[in-house]
């Protein structure tokens, strides 16, 4: 299993299941995800759960990345302004 090339699967499961289902499934994972999160909110101990739906949306999030194109020099650009505009305002900075 350690030699599973991740790119090539995600690329195949979009081809055979097409874009569109697997925006809705990223959709639906988020969801879930998002359940979960709730559910410990309220006191359930369900972290493997969250685990699960993490790892989940993190599948999704990478065939997202594939099909709009997403670098990760880009989506490393953009978390890297999205931290920096966190940390001002964590720091009382205005933004701009």
């Amino acid at each position: 299993m350690a030699d599973l090339d991740k790119e090539k699967i995600l690329k195949e499961a979009i081809a055979i299941y097409g874009e569109t289902l697997q925006k809705t499934v990223a959709c639906e994972e988020m969801a879930e995800l998002i359940k979960e999160v709730v559910k410990s909110i309220r006191g359930a101990n369900n972290r493997k759960e969250i685990l699960e739906e993490i790892s989940d949306v993190s599948i999704c999030l990478e065939q997202l990345k594939l099909m709009y194109k997403i670098t990760d020099a880009e989506l490393e650009d953009e978390i890297k302004f999205k931290l920096v505009r966190l940390n001002g305002r964590l720091r009382g900075e205005q933004d701009d």
